[in-house]
């Protein structure tokens, strides 16, 4: 892996946008005094007129955007997932997802992987939270180029997106001369037959290293990318579900109410199958080093692996 490149999601999100600025002219860019932060800066530099700091008013941010989409403008509105989904929930859900307007949420600080900013801005709720707004999409990309195909896809589709961003920097592995984004679909990376592995955000490329692992070690797993958590794709999940007979999610969220609780909502109705989730086990983080705290909390290959050879093995 010495050789691999790697970048924040983030990073990748702020480019985007200033890529994106020329063709599409009615794209805007909203922050909420975190522009360095959340690499909206990027777009702010490229064009001044077509961005707007709302000050550390996250609420009142969502306002604006909601207003500037009843306008045909097609905001993003930034800032740190905690402030998105949390502080700004009730505007979210009531001025943007009721009226099921054209706002494109860019959240980025994601998760245990914000490191030394602590449990006060490890956002591993926020999944949960805005799959229960009515008809909003939500998007967690794995990597650059998946970033910035995400990103030109949530400006394509007409109504609300939820988009998570990470500030750890991940493995880029799509090629970006050969992917292609499909809103809703997911990504079936390796093909096998002893188990299913469904990740979704950072957590993809540690799956496909436990992947690699386990196939030294005789076990031959499906590994999935979910990037699109809803609309989820039954169909890929329940194919792969009836063909191995087990599931391991992986997220970097909360085990409630993220990719692990979508999973198995969809196979308790269409495919009953045994699902294991492997994310945050309903406990707040804590401060320190992000590659750190990533292992601690089991979210890595290592831990993806023991915890696929256990479940193999009780099959």
């Amino acid at each position: 892996m010495a050789d691999v490149i790697k970048k924040a999601t983030r990073e990748s999100y702020g480019e985007a946008l200033a890529e994106l600025g020329d063709k599409y002219e009615n794209l805007y860019v909203l922050d909420a005094d975190l522009a360095a932060a959340t690499k909206t800066g990027i777009f702010k530099k490229k064009f001044p007129d077509r961005f707007f700091d709302c000050g550390i008013a996250e609420a009142n941010m969502m306002g604006v955007a909601a207003g500037m989409a009843t306008t045909g403008k097609i905001p993003f509105a930034s800032t740190f997932a905690m402030f998105a989904s949390g502080r700004a929930f009730e505007i979210v859900r009531n001025s943007i997802g009721y009226p099921h307007l054209n706002v494109k949420i860019g959240a980025t600080h994601a998760g245990i992987s914000v490191g030394e900013d602590g449990a006060t801005h490890q956002c591993n709720e926020d999944i949960a939270l805005m799959r229960t707004i009515p008809g909003m999409t939500i998007i967690n990309p794995a990597d650059d180029v998946e970033t910035k195909a995400a990103v030109e896809a949530a400006i394509l589709h007409n109504g609300p997106v939820y988009m998570r961003f990470g500030r750890l920097a991940v493995p880029v592995f799509n090629d970006k001369s050969t992917y292609k984004f499909e809103l809703g679909k997911g990504i079936q990376l390796r093909s096998g037959k002893d188990v299913t592995i469904i990740a979704t955000g950072l957590m993809v490329a540690e799956a496909i290293e436990a992947g690699k692992a386990l196939a030294e070690q005789g076990i031959e797993a499906d590994v999935i990318n979910i990037h699109t958590i809803k609309p989820i794709d039954s169909e890929l999940i329940v194919k792969s579900a009836a063909k191995t007979g087990l599931v391991v999610t992986v997220e970097e969220h909360s085990i409630i109410g993220g990719l692990g609780s979508a999973v198995s909502e969809v196979l308790c109705e269409k495919q009953p199958t045994k699902v294991i989730r492997i994310g945050v086990n309903d406990v707040f983080g804590h401060s320190g080093p992000a590659v750190q705290l990533l292992k601690e909390f089991g979210l890595s290959a290592e831990n993806i692996i023991g915890t696929v050879k256990a479940a193999v093995a009780a099959k």
